[in-house]
């Protein structure tokens, strides 16, 4: 699995969690709170999401991803 590929995936279950969210701009750099407004509620429900959509379980004391790019990492690094 690429991270164009995981990143692919990672903006179908982001267009689900939060349907109204443009990610026509999204890139590996963004920033998760101010870039796509997500809040500590809807980053446990796009990890469980994330998990469930690569068949992959991130570890328990894995720190807070910031970016898109660090969400692709870390779900590479888990699979």
């Amino acid at each position: 699995m690429t991270k164009q590929e995981v990143f692919d995936g990672l903006k179908e279950v982001v267009s689900v969690i939060r349907p109204k969210t443009d990610l026509s701009n999204v890139d590996f750099e963004t920033q998760l709170v101010t870039g796509l407004g997500i809040d500590s509620l809807t980053m446990m429900l796009l990890s469980l999401a994330v998990e469930e959509k690569f068949n992959i379980r991130f570890p328990e004391n894995m720190p807070a991803p910031k970016t898109v790019g660090e969400i692709c990492d870390a779900v590479m690094a888990a699979a």
